[in-house]
């Protein structure tokens, strides 16, 4: 049986492969955070406010170089498809997936490992004295 190899593989290429960290196009959702916060189009704190957005965008974009090889492949590839969708792109919100991604997934295998007892404050918790 061939055929339902090659439609696996086949299948398994067509999936994007999220290697390195993409190129996202920030500008839109920085200029628009900046018009939200002027009072008017005019607003000479509007290029300032997307200056910084896009230096904390452009910063958080490092963050992601370093960590990248930390995110699972699968989180990497559902998070950049994400991050894709919708038109505006943020490093800001792509990074927030991958964590978010990572720590579900570490309190799922915790959960399954029997680690789930109380919570690490609750042993310790005083009960009231009557």
């Amino acid at each position: 049986m061939i055929l339902p190899t090659v439609l696996v593989l086949g299948a398994h290429l067509m999936l994007p492969v999220a290697d390195s960290v993409p190129e996202l196009n920030v500008e839109q959702v920085c200029a628009g955070i900046a018009q939200q916060g002027g009072v008017t189009f005019q607003d000479p704190a509007i290029a300032q406010e997307k200056k910084n957005c896009l230096d904390s965008e452009h910063a958080i974009r490092d963050v992601l170089i370093r960590q990248w090889s930390s995110f699972s492949a699968a989180d990497r590839n559902a998070c950049v498809s994400e991050s894709r969708t919708g038109g505006e792109s943020s490093y800001t919100e792509l990074l927030t997936c991958l964590e978010m991604a990572r720590d579900v997934r570490t309190l799922r295998d915790q959960y399954e490992h029997g680690s789930h007892g109380a919570s690490p404050g609750a042993a310790g918790a005083a009960t009231p004295q009557q």
